[in-house]
């Protein structure tokens, strides 16, 4: 049975975007094209289960704090960190003072420097912090701030790769 065109995007999309298994069956320019317009359906993904692991934890009785941290790990673990590896080369790369050239070499290379290091965390402190007010307030600010920031991340993708 032949594949159906439409499904190209969203298999890109999951397939390059976070570790759902799925098949994807085409590499090119119009199904990265389609997977690039799909991007935000994969942050829905990551950001639900995010808010679902948050409010299990929450259920459980772990309070705002640790819910938060767990729906943070969860975007980190569904996307292999990709996007904290791609944070922290750009803090590094920037954070050198060197020349383009320079920069782009150190962005390249697959070991992580003070500038990224000090960047992760106080990005992954500022995204606890968030989260746990949100979730201090009320469990369903919690969890829509986790699908929020899911979508919200992967529909700049988009816009970025417009």
């Amino acid at each position: 049975m032949p594949e159906t065109p439409s499904l190209d995007g969203p298999r890109f999309a999951f397939g390059t975007l976070t570790v759902i298994p799925v098949r994807v069956h085409r590499w090119d320019r119009t199904a990265a094209r389609a997977g690039m317009l799909c991007a935000p359906l994969t942050g829905l993904a990551v950001g639900l289960a995010a808010a679902g692991l948050g409010l299990l934890f929450l259920f459980l009785g772990t309070g705002p704090l640790l819910a938060a941290v767990a729906s943070v790990a969860v975007p980190a673990a569904l996307t292999r960190g990709l996007h904290l590896d791609g944070l922290a080369d750009t803090a590094d790369g920037l954070g050198s003072g060197k020349p383009a050239e320079e920069a782009l070499a150190i962005m390249k290379r697959s070991d992580i420097g003070p500038f990224g290091v000090l960047t992760l965390v106080l990005t992954l402190l500022a995204q606890v912090a968030a989260l746990t007010g949100l979730y201090g307030d009320s469990w369903a600010r919690g969890a829509l701030g986790a699908v929020v920031s899911g979508v919200a991340a992967r529909l700049a993708l988009t816009l970025a790769a417009r």
